[in-house]
């Protein structure tokens, strides 16, 4: 009788003793996000703007042998102001055609033609804008990023960047923002009766 007795106490005991240390394990601790540093958002902003292709359009280029080339005191800035803007054959947009300039910061179709904005930090690009009207425009597709404003014209695939996570859209703003201004107002566009 004593040895069931002693024996119910221990398993008491034992039961006590695993009961308060499950209560008192501690809980499983996420793991907290860490804030990039200024330099680090800069250069993954870089990246990203290099790797969606950004300045396929937004850049102004040089022909070299290796074919057109960002000019990198332009890179950027958008369609040159100082360029003649050049008439297509309007038959040929008729028929259906899409129509790039030899650096492919303008483009012709049945929108009418439309030209590649500034992104350099300079008034005249996204200089004055906040991180909202960035994101506005490229996950909403709306000029100047301004709610109510019309929607940005083709070649701009800006539905391809409505998943963007806000992340990236933060550290693509903060590049753009450091890369040397460039001053340049882009052309406004030109209606298909325009052209």
């Amino acid at each position: 009788m004593k040895k069931i007795i002693m024996t119910s106490w221990i398993m008491l005991i034992f039961s006590a003793i695993v009961f308060t240390g499950c209560k008192n394990t501690p809980k499983t601790v996420e793991p907290q996000a860490v804030e990039p540093t200024p330099e680090q958002l800069v250069k993954r902003g870089e990246y990203l703007v290099t790797i969606m292709g950004c300045n396929d359009c937004h850049s102004p280029k040089q022909i070299t042998e290796q074919g057109p080339m960002v000019i990198k005191e332009l890179m950027l800035s958008g369609y040159p102001a100082d360029r003649p803007i050049q008439k297509p054959d309007p038959r040929v947009i008729k028929q259906g055609w899409i129509l790039l300039n030899y650096d492919f910061t303008s483009a012709t179709g049945q929108w009418g033609t439309s030209f590649a904005a500034n992104l350099t930090s300079d008034q005249t690009g996204i200089g004055n804008w906040m991180e909202e009207n960035f994101r506005r425009a490229l996950k909403e597709g709306k000029y100047k990023g301004l709610e109510g404003s019309r929607s940005l014209l083709p070649p701009m695939p800006w539905t391809n960047f409505v998943s963007l996570e806000d992340g990236d859209v933060k550290a693509m703003f903060a590049y753009l923002k450091s890369i040397p201004p460039v001053k340049n107002v882009v052309p406004m566009p030109v209606s298909p009766e325009g052209i």
